[in-house]
């Protein structure tokens, strides 16, 4: 008899232990942010509405109408009066730029962002083991890691991974492969660091749609910190929960919709075409498939299935149609969309329905900094931290879209009521305006869309 009680409880026993590993293994899997620092350039570098000015008056191959056309996109965009150029765009070199100012550039950013990150978290360069870099438009050789490394003297088993010509949601894709290699190296510190290269590709020519690109893409960028060590539980800021990644790279229109090219004079730009809102509709729609079910409660996914049974199926070729029915808020405290533009972020504000205040963080973001690529989602969250909006529990949507076309977004929670201070801290009481959004560019420029001018020419003015 006993040897039968034994017998039968060998399977039991063997189940446990595996269950038991198993949730050890998980439990060993987390993926902590500890601090992030972002990156606000001296104040000499602001592009104000006299600025601006002075650089689209100095592109000798603009016409009216495409000065014209710069104006109403700059007071659509979004943008304010305090955002950062790039080095040699403010001194009047964008003309001529070297591989100089592209190192120049990255590198005031980046060692500026970690010199801060160790400073304030304690952690030693020696003690990182996995270090992620992403700057979409400049990869020199050696690496930007490599220049890293060098500079902190980081051990020789780190492992180090650079990304180049992700785009904007980069940075997620970089925490990503945070989240991977922490399943294999136990107690492990990660950094990883988003930014751009703008001066050494700030176009010249006349192209419309690859002017869009100088009226958003500012200067800017960040460092994070993160670990898998549950010993260091208590000092973490926010937990990833979920990170979801869609891709369309195999689809021909969204692939070109955000690309890197020469126009037909030889210039080198940014093209962003119409067809962006609709990839990125397509993108976020695949991704929601995934998100929806880990995110709302039964409640409200019971709740979305019978609306969509009683009404007919939205299409979701537009942004402002994704997430229709569905509540999002019943899950999620907080929304960190990409500062990408204006249209981005009111295509996903009505798309999940979502209100100002919802909006604010991201709205506040792209009129401060302006579209910073892959670090803009950082000073988004950096809004809602300097606003005291984060507590203890909260979690965090973060949306990002991305050239290739991607759309990659994660769900956070907040390990801590978080009210510390960053890069918002010498103005967050300033925003939002009391004025609005007001561009400047009306009052001051305004006469430029007067008929009686379309003779002359812009190097006249």
């Amino acid at each position: 008899m006993d040897l039968f009680m034994v017998l039968c409880l060998l399977p039991l026993l063997y189940a446990f232990s595996r269950i038991y590993r198993m949730v050890l293994q998980w439990r060993d899997q987390g993926c902590y942010m500890l601090a992030y620092e972002c990156y606000r350039a001296p104040e000499d570098r602001k592009l104000d509405t006299e600025s601006c000015a002075k650089i689209v008056l100095r592109n000798k191959n603009l016409g009216l109408e495409e000065y014209r056309f710069l104006l109403k996109t700059i007071v659509s965009s979004g943008l304010g009066e305090e955002t950062y150029g790039p080095p040699n765009v403010v001194e009047g070199r964008e003309e001529c730029p070297t591989m100089a100012d592209a190192d120049f550039e990255t590198n005031e950013v980046i060692f500026d962002t970690l010199d801060k990150l160790f400073a304030t978290t304690g952690v030693s360069p020696s003690e990182v083991d996995i270090l992620v870099v992403n700057v979409s438009l400049f990869s020199p050789s050696p690496s930007l890691t490599a220049r890293i490394i060098n500079r902190y003297k980081m051990r020789e088993n780190v492992k180090a991974f650079n990304l180049a010509g992700m785009g904007c949601s980069a940075s997620l894709i970089a925490i990503d492969i945070v989240q991977r290699l922490f399943k294999t190296y136990k107690e492990a510190f990660a950094v990883v660091v988003s930014t751009e290269s703008m001066g050494p590709h700030w176009y010249r020519g006349k192209e419309k749609s690859m002017l869009l690109s100088n009226c958003l893409f500012r200067a800017g960028g960040c460092s994070m910190l993160f670990t898998n060590n549950r010993a260091l539980k208590h000092r973490a800021i926010l937990r990833l929960k979920y990170l979801f990644r869609t891709h369309l790279g195999s689809n021909d229109e969204a692939y070109e919709c955000c690309t890197q090219v020469e126009d037909e004079r030889g210039y080198l730009g940014f093209r962003l075409t119409k067809s962006l809102t609709k990839a990125a509709a397509k993108a976020f729609t695949i991704n929601l498939r995934v998100l929806v079910p880990k995110v709302l409660p039964l409640k409200e996914l019971l709740r979305y299935l019978i609306v969509e049974i009683q009404q007919t199926k939205t299409s979701s070729q537009e942004l402002e149609a994704v997430g229709s029915h569905l509540n999002f808020k019943a899950g999620v405290d907080h929304f960190c969309i990409h500062p990408g533009g204006r249209a981005v972020i009111d295509g996903v504000g009505k798309g999940l329905r979502l209100n100002e205040y919802d909006l604010e963080p991201a709205r506040m973001a792209l009129h401060r900094f302006g579209n910073t690529s892959a670090g803009g989602l950082w000073y988004v969250l950096g809004y809602m931290e300097a606003k005291k909006r984060l507590k203890k529990g909260d979690r965090i949507l973060m949306i990002s879209f991305g050239a290739g076309f991607k759309c990659n977004n994660c769900l956070w929670e907040v390990m801590r009521d978080l009210d510390g201070g960053n890069v918002w801290k010498d103005c967050i009481d300033s925003y939002p305006p009391k004025t609005g959004l007001v561009n400047p560019f009306v009052d001051k420029y305004s006469w430029i869309n007067d008929e009686y001018l379309s003779f002359v020419r812009v190097i006249d003015l």
